[in-house]
């Protein structure tokens, strides 16, 4: 971490007895507080690509952030065992997209561009018959829409979009506004969140990667595939607590200004906040209760709202009192 981006509360000093730094934990532990970004081929559906990653290592618990049709290939993020904690903050992270659509007619370019122009920024969209969620009308954003080609009827293009819209239903919305018609005839996810098509694996370099380990001992390359689950939550603003603070987190209470050591400048009041420790490990996620400059100057009261618990009991030692 960069000290620069922090505001000091209270310097302190860790005790290497307990806790471990992200990227010195065993191999198993290593595994269990993971994630793997998988590149999802077409054909299985994403529940059947986690149940496959469960089955490759051997876990009880793994989760997806962000399902994808069995038709539709790219990044697939999945959780593992303790990392799955992280699955409701991530799913909803933006999304982005190379999709070719079909027309059914023929019309000129310049509507084409036209119509990409209306339908970007936030559009009413209700989901398909076939999607998981009710069949309500929603508010959507689409943050970007760029046309790639444009071939006959064949219109390619790259689209960057809040979670939860329906690229299949955007296709289908802006072929009835052209009047001729269109459909999505190809998808694949190129980003979800920070991970990008350059952070994925195949499941078959997983499972490589698991014999190399289990009957080489080699650990390297399921370190390099498998990383931490701290790095899932890298963009979201830290806060840094003294290990003194973290067990009564753990057993849920909300962070007292008496636990934090530094605050990350960019902390917003009501903006969801990492806390970890100064190890760098993952204790939980939040919601600040006050700015990053609110805090420098308080005394005490509770400054972030804890929603999610994500480190296990009992790693640091009990020193808290029921009241802060």
């Amino acid at each position: 971490m960069k000290l620069d981006r922090f505001i000091v509360i209270e310097e302190v000093e860790t005790d290497e007895r307990y806790g471990c730094h992200p990227m010195k934990r065993s191999i198993e532990e290593h595994i269990r507080k993971g994630f793997v970004c998988i590149d999802k081929p077409m054909g299985p559906t994403s529940h059947e690509v986690v149940v496959w990653v469960r089955k490759i290592l051997g876990v009880e618990k793994t989760g997806h952030a962000g399902t994808l049709d069995p038709r539709v290939t790219g990044v697939l993020p999945v959780f593992i065992e303790t990392a799955t904690k992280l699955v409701k903050f991530l799913q909803e992270s933006g999304k982005e997209y190379v999709c070719l659509m079909r027309l059914h007619g023929d019309v000129k370019e310049e509507k084409i561009r036209e119509v990409f122009r209306m339908f970007t920024g936030k559009i009413f969209q209700k989901p398909p018959l076939k999607s998981a969620v009710k069949k309500q009308l929603r508010i959507r954003e689409i943050y970007r829409m760029e046309i790639l080609e444009i071939s006959g009827r064949d219109v390619l293009f790259k689209v960057s979009t809040e979670s939860g819209t329906y690229i299949r239903k955007l296709c289908k919305d802006m072929g009835e506004v052209l009047g001729i018609g269109a459909h999505m005839q190809e998808l694949r996810r190129t980003r979800t969140g920070n991970f990008g098509e350059e952070d994925c694996y195949t499941l078959q370099d997983l499972l490589d990667a698991y014999v190399f380990w289990k009957e080489e001992g080699e650990e390297k390359y399921m370190r390099e595939i498998i990383k931490p689950m701290e790095i899932a939550v890298a963009h979201l603003p830290k806060i840094v607590v003294k290990d003194t603070a973290v067990d009564a987190i753990c057993h849920g209470a909300n962070l007292s200004i008496r636990g934090v050591a530094y605050v990350e400048k960019s902390v917003n009041k009501g903006g969801v906040v990492a806390i970890l420790t100064a190890k760098g490990e993952l204790v939980a996620l939040g919601r600040a209760l006050v700015s990053a400059e609110e805090m420098e100057g308080l005394k005490k009261g509770f400054v972030v709202d804890v929603e999610r618990v994500v480190m296990n009991r009992g790693v640091y030692p009990s020193v808290w009192k029921s009241s802060q």
